[in-house]
This record gives C-alpha cells, structure tokens and sequence, in this order.
C-alpha cells in the first residue's frame, strides 16, 4: 500500500509543501539573511543609541546590531585594530590617531549632550552653584571641604556641611573626560598648565569608576561625592547637578534647551565635524556640551555597510525624536543634512 495514500488530503498538502521547500526553491525563502554589525565604544551615548538600536531592529529585523559600552578610548582601539566594525567617541579622533589607521575614517554626530557636574551632598538636594576657578580646585584637590569659604561665597543660601569632598572620575581611557577636561583646559589657566585635557589625563585626587555608569554609582553610593558624568545618567539615578556659570556670566543648569544653546553657537562647522563647543560665548548655552559620534570606516565591505548607512540615515530621520526623552538634544536640522551628503562618501567594496 502507498504510505501517501493513508495520509489525510490536508496532512498530505501540507507535506508535499514542507518537502518543496526542504528541497529549495529559487524564487522564495523564508527569511532574509540575517547580518551581525558589531560596534564599540563610549558610555556617554548608550543610552540612546541602546534605544535606538531596539527600535530600529523593529522595521530592521535582518540586522542586528551589538554595541559595547567600553568608553571612548577602547572604541577607539577596537576601530584601529579592525574587531569592530564601528567605533564611537565623545571626543574627535586626534590627528595622531587618524594617522594610525589603516582606512580613513569618517566622524558622524549623533546627538548632543552635557556633561554635568553631580554630587551628593546630605541635606543639598538642588541648586549648588560652581564657576570655572572653584571647579578646577575642586579636581586640583585645592579644596577639599563642602564647607569651604569658596563655596559659601558662591553658595549663600545653602547650608553646606562640614564634609570631605570625595572626587570622582573615570578610570578608563573616556571622551567624556575629554570634553570635561577641554572644557576646564579652556577656562582654568592652573589645569591647562598642570594637568591639562585628553582622554586620559593624570588625576591630582578621586578615585576612578568605569564608564559614565560607574562613576555615577560613585557619585550616589559616597557622601560627600562630585563627580562628572553624562547628563541622562545623572537623571536616570536621580542625581543632582550643578548649576554651572557659563561665559556670559549665567548659572546654567543643564537642560535639552541649554545644550542646543551651545550648538546654535557654532557657526562654521569643519567638513569632518571635529569640533569642540564647550565654553560656548551663547546667551544661555550650558558650558560643557558636546557632539557625540560614531566612528565608520570610510571603505567597507557591502554587505555589512549598506547596514550601518540605513542605520545611520534611520538615527538622522526617525531617531532624532527619542533624543530629548533620554536627556540628549537632537542635532540641528542643517546639521542632518549635512550628516546625510557625508554617508554618500562611503564606499562600499564587494
């Protein structure tokens, strides 16, 4: 007896349909094939960019993205040694680093951020105040007290308490330690001329924390702390930070507004968006903003760049709007555009 015949009609179409497809056909497949992009580098985006990707892979279900948040100097690493094929950073490449690598390498911003001062002083939950001169000492180590005179002064109505200052910073190589530190480079002659700006510089006091995620758990499990990190980091652990006096004399607290202040600032951009603008002399600009980027090589494979351009072109068109909801201002919509010319350089190689 034919087997086939015993089966009912609905089981034998079904296994004739399954056979003709285990066999192959040329003109259907179930799935697309499935592409792995792996990425790298700084804390200061992951909150975003970790959205983004979700989101993206949404109406993208055939590329899948993986980005570690190991700090802006070991993506920077990872890109030159090629165990990446993205890297991102809160601060340029130096020219020295560009000069390493083995393909040209393009700088795309993101989003803007802040970089904000954070504490944990008991019985001071909102509104101290710190200007440039007072900031370096404090990460000079010069003042080391909460109740110090220079604190006061800057800070008449609040009771601040007679406790050591503990200082915290990053411990690996961190483009939000680059724009922190350009930043006091640019306002504080005694840090330009003793410790000076970079991804890494030589601490005078603190104790160091990985990434923006433990310097924030510094901040929040210490009394007594100050230390710098990523503005939704500090929101997101219910941190409170300083209203920081800007060039125009303003104590400004960080805000989407404030940091879009300090962008509307710049008014020539460089054709590779290597650009600094903290200290900016803008109404209102919060003073320690910052671009954030990804990293892409200029010459990559096919396959794996026509991914990361239409997920770049997707963060420039649909991702802008989940910047502010996660602490981040969006770019300048002239900057998108430009940001868009810059993809089309890529080239792409069989």
């Amino acid at each position: 007896m034919n087997p086939l015949k015993a089966l009912p009609f609905q089981l034998l179409a079904l296994s004739c349909f399954v056979l003709f497809f285990s066999l192959g056909s040329p003109h259907v497949s179930f799935a697309s094939k499935q592409v792995l992009i792996n990425g790298a580098g700084a804390s200061f985006p992951y909150p975003i960019y970790s959205k983004w990707i979700y989101e993206f892979k949404k109406v993208n279900p055939e590329t899948i993205i993986n980005y570690q948040s190991i700090g802006s100097g070991g993506g920077i690493r990872q890109l030159l040694n090629q165990t990446v094929d993205f890297g991102a950073s809160d601060a340029p490449m130096l020219d020295e680093e560009m000069h390493k690598s083995k393909k040209p390498i393009l700088h795309i911003p993101t989003v803007l951020g802040a970089v904000v001062l954070s504490y944990n002083i008991p019985g001071v939950v909102n509104g101290l105040r710190l200007d440039a001169q007072t900031l370096g000492d404090l990460f000079m180590g010069t003042i080391k007290n909460w109740s110090d005179p220079a604190l006061q002064k800057l800070n008449p109505k609040l009771k601040l308490p007679n406790l050591p200052i503990i200082i915290a910073h990053r411990s690996d190589g961190s483009g939000t330690t680059a724009v922190f530190t350009d930043y006091l480079e640019k306002v504080n002659p005694t840090w330009k001329e003793k410790v000076g700006a970079g991804k890494t510089v030589s601490w005078p006091t603190g104790f160091g924390g990985k990434g923006n995620e433990g310097v924030a758990g510094l901040i929040k499990q210490t009394p007594g702390a100050l230390g710098y990190i990523e503005l939704s980091y500090a929101n997101q652990n219910k941190l409170a930070v300083v209203h920081l006096k800007n060039d125009k004399g303003e104590y400004i607290a960080p805000t989407i507004d404030s940091v879009s202040k300090a962008a509307a600032d710049v008014k020539d951009i460089p054709e590779d968006f290597r650009v600094s603008i903290t200290n900016s002399k803008a109404k209102g600009a919060y003073p320690i903003a910052a671009f954030t980027y990804l990293l892409l090589y200029k010459q990559i494979g096919k396959e794996k760049g026509e991914k990361i351009i239409s997920f770049v072109k997707w963060a420039m068109n649909n991702g802008q709007k989940y910047a502010s909801e996660l602490d981040y201002a969006p770019l300048p919509k002239k900057l998108v555009q430009k940001v868009l010319v810059k993809l089309k350089t890529i080239e792409l190689k069989e």
